[in-house]
């Protein structure tokens, strides 16, 4: 019976592990980041995405850290009602992940 706290607990500190790796960026953080060069202007950011699926808008984006990168998400919709899940790395503007939303 001993077991099953212990297999608890491990799961939920791997669980946590996962979660720390990753952290929003607040806009005030993004705007210094963006200032100081460390990422891309977001006009070009959004217009890299963009141009993954052209005549598409934006409905939404994301600025995280994750492992000490620096990700751009933006969500699009494009002229036929299809969402796309777009990342960036927001330093250099390299397309990470391009794919449908489901």
């Amino acid at each position: 019976m001993k077991r099953l706290p212990l297999r608890l607990s491990a799961a939920v500190l791997m669980l946590s592990a996962g979660l720390v790796n990753a952290r929003d960026i607040e806009p005030d953080e993004a705007a210094k980041l963006q200032a100081s060069g460390i990422i891309q202007p977001m006009d070009r950011l959004n217009a890299a995405a963009l141009a993954q699926h052209p005549n598409s808008e934006i409905t939404d984006t994301e600025l995280d850290e994750e492992y000490g990168k620096h990700v751009y998400q933006v969500d699009l919709t494009d002229a036929k009602g299809i969402e796309w899940d777009v990342e960036l790395d927001a330093a250099t503007g390299k397309v990470l992940k391009d794919h449908q939303d489901r």
